[in-house]
């Protein structure tokens, strides 16, 4: 039998759709109401023009990816608890969709909607 040395190649995943993993899986937990605006210091330091309302740092070293999350919680959550399942569950869905490794997962509440939402 001829074995064959195929190689694997190798697959490269765009930051935008890390990006949208991310902010998909953030705005799906309960309590988050929806992402906020990149405040402006921090978005001028990116270069990505059209990124700035999507609420979504990326950051990808090696195999590690790392996040940013700007995001508006609703009225009467525990904001602790909240920040932990987005934590959590932004980790597992690039962790189980991508397969990377995940660094740091950081959470950054801008603000509480307190529109009714009854």
């Amino acid at each position: 039998m001829l074995e064959q040395n195929v190689s694997q190649g190798k697959t490269t995943i765009a930051a935008d759709v890390i990006e949208t993993i991310a902010r998909l899986t953030t705005v799906s937990v309960p309590g988050v109401s929806r992402m906020s605006r990149i405040p402006a210091p921090i978005f001028k330091s990116l270069f990505r023009r059209g990124q700035i309302d999507q609420g979504v740092v990326v950051d990808v070293t090696e195999d590690t990816v790392s996040a940013d999350l700007y995001v508006i919680l609703n009225r009467d959550v525990n904001i602790q608890e909240v920040s932990r399942n987005v934590q959590a569950e932004v980790a597992r869905a690039l962790s189980e969709m991508i397969g990377m490794r995940v660094g740091s997962i950081n959470i950054h509440v801008e603000d509480i909607d307190y529109l009714k939402t009854e």
